[in-house]
């Protein structure tokens, strides 16, 4: 295989990532915060939305970062 078509095959791995880790970042956030307030201090629905944000904006802090790294090339 050529250098360059390696290449590419390395980048769309990694921008197909982005999606995944998005959703995994938000899927997350809502699972701990979800768990905080039925489990823990029963607070519903205080913690789940805001650890939904937080996920959220680790979902976008990912996204940055990858537009960063592509910016670099």
């Amino acid at each position: 295989m050529k250098r360059e078509t390696r290449r590419y095959i390395k980048e769309l791995a990694y921008y197909s990532s982005i999606g995944l880790s998005v959703a995994l970042s938000i899927i997350i956030g809502l699972a701990v915060g979800v768990y905080l307030d039925y489990y823990v201090f029963y607070t519903t629905p205080w913690l789940t939305l805001i650890f939904l944000l937080l996920g959220i904006l680790a979902g976008y802090r990912n996204i940055g970062l990858a537009i960063k790294k592509f910016r670099k090339y």
